[in-house]
């Protein structure tokens, strides 16, 4: 089913030179920039992949974000987990629709989207009520009511317990995780997955020395490089540039009690 552009959509423009830019959209609203203003309601009531022109012939593409567009373009006030990081949380963790979720560390809300969008019923503990309510906005704005309806955040120290019992999954974007592997023990199923992403080696060594003196196993660290390709006629070669070093992420399964 083919959806036009309604107010309230978000709405990501791409001008001649690849520049993105995240819009809702608003009647009467105009985005503006160096090469004049694009009016929203020349994209409101058009299709994905329409061409609008600003008030100086400029031309844009106008499509809907992808989930990953719109983590690295929404409002944030703590740094996100990137795109390229995401999707290999949710193979490492094995989100599946209606697993049980704790999310600890839920910043901007990047990472509680994506656990949304695979199904999850979604807890998160949060330390900063700004974030929260930021991250609360962000997943409304971009997933919906429903999904917003499977999300709950708590403002509370993951550090000082975890009151749930039989969860699917722990998840966890603290700086400490290790400090959180014992609560998880009496907080998981049997077979449940903790994941957690650190950005230094030093951290996970230590998480590692926290698994490996309990009931988890099967634990496995991973790093995930980006490189892009330029691909253009004849001209084919890695990018100059690639996203590298992020985070490292380290899963592990609880195996005994």
């Amino acid at each position: 089913m083919t959806r036009t552009f309604a107010p309230g959509d978000r709405a990501l423009v791409l001008d001649s030179k690849g520049r993105r830019y995240l819009l809702t959209l608003s009647p009467g609203a105009e985005f503006h920039t160096h090469a004049g203003f694009v009016r929203h309601d020349d994209v409101l009531g058009s299709q994905e992949g329409t061409v609008v022109r600003s008030t100086t012939g400029g031309r844009y593409v106008v499509v809907r974000p992808t989930l990953a567009e719109f983590v690295l373009k929404m409002p944030r006030g703590a740094q996100v987990i990137y795109p390229k990081d995401l999707g290999p949380i949710l193979m490492l963790a094995d989100v599946f629709p209606g697993a049980r979720v704790l999310e600890a560390g839920v910043g901007s809300g990047a990472l509680s989207m994506t656990l949304l969008r695979a199904g999850a019923e979604l807890t998160g503990y949060e330390l900063r009520p700004d974030f929260a309510s930021r991250a609360r906005a962000n997943v409304e704005g971009f997933l919906g009511p429903d999904a917003a309806e499977r999300f709950r955040v708590e403002h509370r120290d993951v550090y000082e317990g975890v009151d749930a019992t039989g969860l699917d999954r722990v998840v966890l974007d603290v700086p400490e995780p290790w400090r959180v592997v014992k609560h998880a023990e009496g907080a998981l199923r049997p077979g449940g997955i903790l994941v957690a992403y650190l950005p230094t080696i030093g951290q996970v060594a230590q998480l590692r020395e926290t698994l490996a003196s309990g009931p988890f196993g099967l634990a496995e660290t991973v790093e995930v490089l980006h490189r892009g390709w330029h691909v253009e006629g004849q001209s084919v070669r890695p990018d100059h540039r690639m996203v590298g070093h992020t985070g490292f992420l380290t899963s592990a399964r609880l195996l005994s009690t």
